[in-house]
């Protein structure tokens, strides 16, 4: 019987060797899988810039009128910032002015519009209005007439329109109605990929809706197309011009499991970021999973030796 009683303390220390080596075994096995999935997410990481260039729209069945009018991307494309435009106080300035600290919501418009301008416009300040950026200090927007006949008087009154319409007269300095020559006009659309045409028979300009994102360098970082405008869409944009310096933690690793689509111009979801990310965080977890199970075994072990004096013998 005493033997019998003295061969138990071995066979429950085996069990329990046996025990944590599986344990153990397992929790490597489910490490691999993790980072077997991590590697597959590097794999399938797209570039960050993909620089596209959209190709102009098919002209059959358009309206002649129509058939020259789009956006073209140009992204990764330097606007000119020397060109000469006046702000609606009359003052003679450059584009550059409205550049160098932050990115920049470039808006292609005329303020005698009719319709589409204004709804572009209503669309901007309705997608700013949700975020916790600050105009003037994390964006400028800026807005430049395609229309050589409007002058600082009418950019004046659109401007006071939207800023008081939409409760912003504390950053009415972040916002910029221009007016240009038709030279910076010209120059202009065509460095942003912005074409048009006078339609003389309604005495209008006909125009595609879109707006683009600039950096702060002026290079066009993204374009958004229509005239409403997501609040994530515009903010993901602004924090990719500004080259993440701007947007909370947590918004740049949303940012980072998005990836912005040049086709639809609006950001999407990728899956392989996010593996990436719960890869990451489950090994951190299984980490501290292993340090907690081996300071366990080992209080076990020390409790056990503290309770049963003999053990410690055998173990001498």
């Amino acid at each position: 019987m005493q033997t019998e009683h003295m061969n138990r303390p071995p066979r429950r220390r085996n069990e329990a060797a046996i025990s944590r080596r599986s344990l153990f075994g397992a929790s490597v096995a489910v490490c691999l899988v993790l980072c077997c999935f991590s590697v597959t997410a590097w794999a399938q990481d797209a570039p960050f810039f993909k620089g596209d260039v959209q190709g102009p729209p098919q002209a059959a069945g358009l309206p002649k009128i129509v058939q020259n009018v789009g956006i073209d991307q140009h992204l990764g494309a330097q606007v000119d910032l020397s060109l000469p435009v006046r702000d609606e106080y009359g003052n003679q300035t450059t584009l550059g002015a409205y550049f160098g600290k932050t990115p920049v919501i470039l808006v292609m418009a005329y303020y005698e519009c009719p319709h589409l301008c204004t709804m572009v416009m209503n669309g901007v300040f309705s997608g700013m209005k949700p975020l916790s950026f600050v105009p003037g200090k994390d964006y400028q927007i800026v807005s430049v007439s395609i229309n050589p006949k409007e002058g600082p008087a009418l950019a004046l009154q659109k401007k006071m329109s939207y800023v008081n319409g939409f409760h912003e007269t504390q950053y009415a300095s972040a916002y910029h109605f221009l007016t240009a020559p038709e030279s910076t006009i010209e120059t202009l659309t065509k460095e942003v990929g912005f074409r048009y045409a006078w339609d003389s028979v309604h005495q209008q300009y006909a125009h595609a809706s879109g707006i683009m994102v600039l950096t702060p360098t002026g290079k066009i970082s993204r374009y958004f197309y229509g005239v409403e405008f997501a609040p994530t869409d515009l903010k993901f944009g602004l924090m990719d011009a500004s080259g993440g310096k701007i947007g909370s933690l947590a918004d740049k690793i949303l940012l980072y499991c998005c990836e912005y689509d040049p086709t639809t111009s609006k950001y999407g979801f990728v899956i392989a970021r996010a593996l990436k990310i719960g890869g990451a965080l489950m090994l951190v977890i299984m980490g501290i999973m292993f340090y907690w199970l081996h300071r366990r075994v080992k209080a076990a072990q020390v409790a056990r030796a503290e309770a049963n004096p003999a053990l410690q013998i055998r173990n001498a």
